[in-house]
C-alpha cells in the first residue's frame, strides 16, 4: 500500500510501481482533494485514516506493507499504532511522528487549531501569490529541477480548503509516545538536504527514541522526494527491506 504526501497524487510512485508490482500486488492511493479527487468535510487526516481501515477491510488485504511518503509516512506510523490492524511492515519515507514539533517552536497538539490569521490569510490568497508561494516550496523539496513543475501543479491543483485545513491536521499529529506501541518493523529512508547528516540524524533519533526497534537508512545528498533524488538508491532500499 503505497501513501503519497501532501497534495501528491499516486503518481509519485510511478517509477516505483513498475519495479515492485513485478512481485508484489500494489495499492497505490490519491487521497480526497489532491489531484481532482474530491474534497471531504473537514477533520481531513482523520477521515482518511478511516478511509484506509474500511478499504483493507473491503478488499480483506492481509499482512500489508505500508509505505509512505511524507504525509503518508506519518499515516502509516498511525495506522500501526492501532490495536489488532492487519498490516505485516512499515517503509517509512523521509517522515516524522510529529511534523509540528519540527516545525513550530514550543509545539503543543492542542494549540493547533483550523481558525488562525495563517489559515486565513492562505484561504484568501489570490492566485498569482499562491502560485509564487507553491514554485518557491517545489523548488527546495527536490533537487531534480525537472521534477520542480509537477510539485508545483500537485500543490496549485490540490483544493484550496484540503490544503489549509488537511496541512492542519498534519501538524496537530504527535504520535511521538503513540509509536510505543508499534510492534511491526520499520524502516525509515531518510534525507539529509538541506541540513545534513548529522542533524538529521538527530532529529530522527530525537523523534522516534519511543519506538523501540527500527532501521533507518539515510539519503545522503537527497532532498525530500528520495524517490527522485535517488532513484536506484531508493528502490534498492525498498527491495532490500522488503526482503
Amino acid at each position: 500500500m503505497l501513501f503519497p504526501g501532501f497534495t501528491c497524487t499516486s503518481k509519485v510512485w510511478d517509477d516505483t510501481v513498475s519495479e515492485l508490482s513485478k512481485n508484489y500486488q500494489c495499492h497505490i492511493f490519491t487521497f480526497a482533494g489532491f489531484g481532482g479527487v474530491a474534497p471531504i468535510e473537514k477533520p481531513w487526516l482523520p477521515k482518511i485514516k478511516e478511509g484506509i481501515v474500511h478499504y483493507v477491510e473491503e478488499q480483506n488485504i492481509k499482512d500489508a506493507i505500508v509505505i509512505g511518503h511524507s504525509l503518508g509516512g506519518a499515516l502509516g506510523l498511525w495506522l500501526a499504532t492501532e490495536e489488532n490492524h492487519p498490516y505485516s511492515k512499515l517503509i517509512i519515507v523521509d517522515a516524522l511522528p510529529a511534523t509540528g514539533a519540527l516545525m513550530i517552536p514550543n509545539f503543543k497538539s492542542e494549540n493547533m487549531v483550523y481558525d488562525n490569521p495563517w489559515n486565513q490569510q492562505l484561504l484568501e490568497m489570490d492566485a498569482e501569490a499562491f502560485e509564487k508561494m507553491a514554485t518557491q516550496m517545489a523548488s527546495g523539496m527536490t533537487l531534480t529541477s525537472e521534477k520542480h513543475e509537477q510539485l508545483k501543479n500537485w500543490i496549485l491543483q490540490a483544493d484550496r480548503e484540503t490544503y489549509v485545513y488537511g496541512y492542519t491536521d498534519l501538524l496537530k499529529l504527535d504520535l511521538r509516545e503513540d509509536i510505543s506501541k508499534i510492534s511491526i518493523p520499520v524502516t525509515i529512508l531518510a534525507a539529509t538536504h538541506p541540513y545534513g547528516l548529522e542533524m538529521a540524524k538527530s532529529t530522527y533519533e530525537t523523534q522516534y527514541k519511543n519506538l523501540e526497534t527500527y532501521k533507518i537508512e539515510y539519503a545522503e545528498g537527497s532532498a525530500h522526494f528520495i524517490m527522485y533524488d535517488k532513484p536506484e538508491w531508493f528502490v534498492d532500499q525498498i527491495r532490500k527491506h522488503l526482503k
